[in-house]
């Protein structure tokens, strides 16, 4: 069945505006919520890392259920499901927290995966700007979230249960907005017989841990960015601007990069002034802190978002055919997420064990020089082996 484009589109954003808010509504309001249920830290750290674990997890189940049932109802039950997921984590106690929270990442790993093989097969003359779109509409929920959130559950009078459980209306308003694809059930192809697998091709793998450590980098600062500055004597409003701040200065640079990068014979110096970006934002956080943190922030931000739109460019970029993208795409997201989960985890613990921000702080500075050389090797102008064939120039 032949959908508009342009209303396909606009409901592609609307789901992909919910990929984010449910994980960054967490860190601005996460000091009340220990408190408010008694979390320890190694809690707190497991908290922040579920949903990021849940993507690794569930990415290799979406080519699956998308082939059985179509790639329609699936993200259908993905949006019920993150509503579901939204909603309970705020009912009760710890245990319905891990549950409602594994439950939404888990929905969120189905829709990491579908989109951009979607968006390859229903804009071919225009994957570059729906990609700039689509990682907009991630990267915006992530910025919009770190900033209402707290004034939300001030606004509810509901304190934290309030300020995350208010994030179930714009998943179930997309939910609504979904309803007219229901009338097609699209399947991916079925993978061909003998093709090559992805897990012996080393440029898969330079973009799979590329993909992951931009990840791991953005999740740390994500779960913990609001923390540190409210040790340093920030507001909660003023942290969780900061956390804001990160996320909308990605917003310009996500939905105009992917169409530059799309169009540039290689992604190579891209990527090294997207890593050089990062890494001085994480310098001054970690040397500096509160001397300009609006620049770090701004630095990092920038940094992050670049990396982050060229990782999911290089989704479709690294494979010639459709099919193969999903496979890029399911592989990177399998792998890279369960990489960036350690993320949070290791940045909590290591804060726990510490009683410093210092050493985390170092650690991501650290993980930015594998980052810049699997960037550097991913963003040459190869592909996927698919065959018997070897990558090859385009």
């Amino acid at each position: 069945m032949r959908r508009h484009p342009l209303l396909l589109g606009l409901a592609i954003a609307l789901v992909a505006f919910n990929l984010r808010a449910p994980l960054a509504s967490v860190g601005p309001v996460l000091p009340e919520l220990r408190d408010g249920l008694r979390l320890s830290g190694t809690g707190a750290a497991v908290l922040t890392m579920l949903p990021v674990l849940c993507f690794g997890a569930l990415a290799a189940v979406a080519p699956r259920l998308a082939r059985r049932f179509g790639i329609e109802p699936v993200l259908m039950g993905v949006l019920i499901a993150l509503v579901a997921g939204l909603a309970g984590r705020v009912l009760a106690g710890p245990s319905l927290l891990f549950a409602g929270t594994i439950l939404l990442g888990s929905a969120i790993a189905l829709a990491n995966v579908l989109l951009p093989p979607l968006i390859k097969r229903d804009f071919p003359a225009h994957t570059g700007a729906m990609m700039g779109v689509y990682t907009m509409s991630v990267t915006a929920s992530a910025a919009v979230a770190a900033g209402v959130t707290v004034p939300v559950g001030g606004l509810l009078a509901l304190d934290w249960r309030g300020a995350l459980g208010f994030w179930a209306v714009p998943a179930a308003l997309a939910a609504v907005a979904w309803v007219p694809q229901l009338r097609a059930r699209t399947r991916p192809p079925e993978e061909p017989a003998g093709g090559r697998s992805l897990l012996r091709d080393a440029l898969a793998w330079q973009v799979t841990v590329f993909f992951g450590l931009q990840s791991m980098l953005f999740y740390a600062l994500l779960a913990w960015l609001p923390s540190i500055y409210r040790e340093h004597g920030y507001s909660p409003a003023a942290a969780g601007f900061l956390l804001s701040l990160l996320g909308l200065v990605q917003i310009p640079v996500t939905l105009v990069l992917p169409g530059f990068a799309t169009r540039a014979p290689n992604q190579v110096r891209h990527i090294v002034v997207a890593t050089a970006l990062l890494g001085a934002g994480l310098a001054g956080v970690l040397l500096a802190p509160t001397a300009a943190p609006y620049l770090w922030v701004v630095l990092a931000g920038i940094g992050s978002g670049s990396c982050f739109a060229l990782a999911l460019a290089l989704f479709v970029l690294r494979a010639r055919r459709v099919h193969d993208t999903a496979r890029l795409s399911a592989m990177a997201q399998t792998v890279g997420y369960l990489i960036s989960a350690c993320g949070p985890l290791l940045f909590g613990l290591v804060h726990e064990f510490t009683g410093s921000w210092t050493a985390p702080l170092l650690l991501l500075v650290v993980l930015l020089v594998p980052l810049l050389w699997c960037g550097v090797l991913a963003g040459r102008p190869v592909y996927v082996r698919t065959g018997s064939a070897s990558a090859s120039a385009r």
